[in-house]
């Protein structure tokens, strides 16, 4: 029966996981949206998303160096957005 067990922790696994994941997503998608468009707030909504990837990392959503690689793409284009 250990197969099931997995199967039944897998589910729990995934919907504990599903809403922090459909978090840091929206996060980063209204962050990208605001540097492209560059609005005023642009700088307010990359910290936005970088909190929540680092929330994501710390509960084991996302591994740390995943969230650390989107945090400095974002970094990287919020800071080609402010030079131009």
């Amino acid at each position: 029966m250990p197969a099931q067990k997995a199967h039944r922790k897998s589910v729990k696994r995934y919907a504990r996981n599903l809403s922090v994941r459909r978090a840091t997503r929206t996060a980063i998608v209204k962050a990208r949206r605001a540097v492209a468009s560059g609005a005023p707030e642009s700088e307010a909504e990359v910290r936005r998303a970088m909190r929540q990837l680092d929330i994501a990392a710390r509960k084991g959503v996302l591994h740390k160096n995943n969230a650390s690689r989107r945090k400095a793409r974002l970094a990287a284009a919020l800071n080609r957005a402010s030079a131009e």
